[in-house]
């Protein structure tokens, strides 16, 4: 899977968000080195600190079904953005810690900006126990 046809699979996650109070819909799309391809799409609750965002959602969806750290090639994420999304603070721990620092992130937006990076460049300066 190319990382555009991944950005797709995110544009289409992004749909399913549950966003009735900030509207703010995100999608993601993490690829195994196998093929398989986990969806995450970010889901709000009234009470803001139990919301949950895209790329979280798809990488404890994969955890969730048995995949582990060493198994993921690639994320791509998408919102309505003026330019390629970014992922927030809590989101990049978890990227490059389930991830790992050289994943793959194609970032996006719904004019088709893009941008690529990896887990490194965005948390240089990774938590580690």
């Amino acid at each position: 899977m190319t990382l555009e046809q991944l950005l797709e699979r995110a544009t289409t996650a992004r749909e399913r968000a549950y966003a009735p109070y900030s509207k703010f819909k995100v999608g993601a799309a993490l690829l195994t080195k196998d093929g398989r391809v986990f969806d995450g799409c970010n889901v709000e609750n009234a009470s803001y600190g139990l919301c949950n965002c895209a790329e979280r959602t798809a990488f404890f969806s994969a955890i969730a079904s048995g995949c582990r750290r060493d198994e993921f090639a690639a994320l791509a994420v998408v919102g309505d953005t003026d330019g390629p999304i970014a992922p927030c603070g809590a989101c990049r721990q978890v990227i490059i810690e389930l991830g790992g620092p050289d994943l793959t992130i194609r970032l996006g937006n719904m004019r088709g900006d893009t941008r690529d990076t990896t887990a490194r460049e965005q948390l240089p300066d990774a938590f580690y126990l």
